[in-house]
């Protein structure tokens, strides 16, 4: 069935181009190194909770837009492969020293797929 790489992140309301620059780089070397879907998607109804939500999970600033992201891949274990494989390329090093957004506040974490319709 997969397996999918998510992420939620805040980013500078006047930052969305070179999010959208960042991203596109970064998704060439995980393309490269197997992922067979990339989505990036600019926060546009995205609530406050009463008790948590996308915003306080990145601890969204005023100003800043929250974005969601997932990458799919084959497998786990391909996606275990890409990672080591993009954390020793120096391009994508470059494109990490680049980041438009605070990467400490962003989250991320791999999910088996349970069910796709």
């Amino acid at each position: 069935m997969g397996y999918v790489e998510g992420f939620v992140a805040s980013v500078p309301q006047g930052s969305k181009e070179a999010y959208r620059k960042h991203a596109s780089e970064a998704a060439v070397l995980f393309k490269e190194f197997g992922a067979i879907r990339i989505v990036e998607c600019w926060g546009d109804d995205v609530p406050d909770g009463k008790v948590t939500d996308f915003r306080r999970a990145v601890q969204a600033k005023d100003g800043e837009i929250v974005v969601f992201s997932w990458i799919e891949f084959p497998s786990k274990t391909v996606r275990d492969s890409a990672w080591k494989k993009l954390m020793e390329d120096p391009r994508m090093q470059a494109i990490g020293e680049a980041m438009p957004f605070d990467g400490k506040r962003m989250i991320y974490g791999g999910f088996e797929k349970l069910l796709e319709v």
